[in-house]
């Protein structure tokens, strides 16, 4: 097995910092999404 060059290792770290800035987000928005929700029914439940 031949080790990576530095371009093919930019680019795996690259995808990885790519991958993991998408899960941040959708992991954000799905918080909010149901933090919200759960304010939104407490407030109409009270």
């Amino acid at each position: 097995m031949t080790a990576p060059s530095d371009e093919e290792f930019d680019e795996i770290v690259e995808k990885r910092a790519r991958r993991t800035r998408v899960i941040a987000w959708i992991v954000i928005i799905s918080l909010i999404l149901v933090g919200g929700g759960a304010t939104v029914l407490a407030l109409i439940f009270g």
